[in-house]
């Protein structure tokens, strides 16, 4: 595979595959697999640029901090990389890459980090719109749940992200985890139980 691997340098994400082949976007999934391991340049820096908005959200609800969200998403899409000739296509490329990047986060972060900053409030909040009594109970209130989250076991807390933030189906997360719908819904409710739990010793 040839590639510019420009992505995996620290703050470097281009915005546009100015050296990518222009027929390489007309491409579906299977088609841009296959051009990288055929060697196209461009091919794999078009699959960054698909999937590095999800990709990187992903790791920042594990770590609710941009600095380290963007060296786990490069580590993703590094991983990825490097074992894409074992990517088999039973699955989507995007589940794929959920799953790497599941696996990275989960050995990466520790259960204690807890998380400093919130993306839906940097992203969907107009604070001009808030009074700062409003903006500092909904922080306090952001603070707790993401320290709850920290504290859940490594799958409640994989299955919780993938249910509640990227609202994926249980089978969605089945197959991103690596098992049965049943033990993901076992997963989601214990990791509600224990949120709730959580939530009520941090009041």
């Amino acid at each position: 595979m040839a590639s510019s691997l420009a992505w995996t340098l620290p703050g470097s994400w281009p915005a546009a595959m100015t050296d990518a082949d222009p027929a390489l976007a007309d491409l579906d999934e299977a088609g841009l697999v296959d051009a990288c391991l055929a060697g196209r340049a461009g091919a794999f820096d078009l699959i960054v640029e698909r999937h590095r908005r999800t990709v990187y959200q992903l790791c920042y609800r594990f770590v609710a901090n941009h600095e380290d969200a963007n060296d786990l998403s490069q580590d993703v899409f590094l991983r990825a990389f490097r074992g894409l000739k074992s990517f088999r296509g039973q699955a989507s490329l995007s589940t794929w890459l959920y799953r790497i990047g599941v696996n990275v986060c989960l050995n990466r972060v520790s259960a204690k980090t807890l998380p400093s900053e919130s993306i839906e409030e940097r992203q969907f909040v107009d604070e001009r719109a808030q009074s700062p009594a409003d903006r500092l109970l909904q922080e306090e209130r952001g603070a707790r749940v993401r320290a709850a989250v920290a504290q859940l076991p490594p799958k409640q807390r994989a299955t919780l992200i993938l249910r509640m933030y990227h609202e994926m189906s249980h089978q969605e997360i089945a197959n991103v985890l690596g098992g049965s719908v049943g033990a993901v819904k076992a997963n989601f409710f214990h990791a509600m139980g224990n949120l709730k739990k959580l939530l009520g010793e941090l009041e």
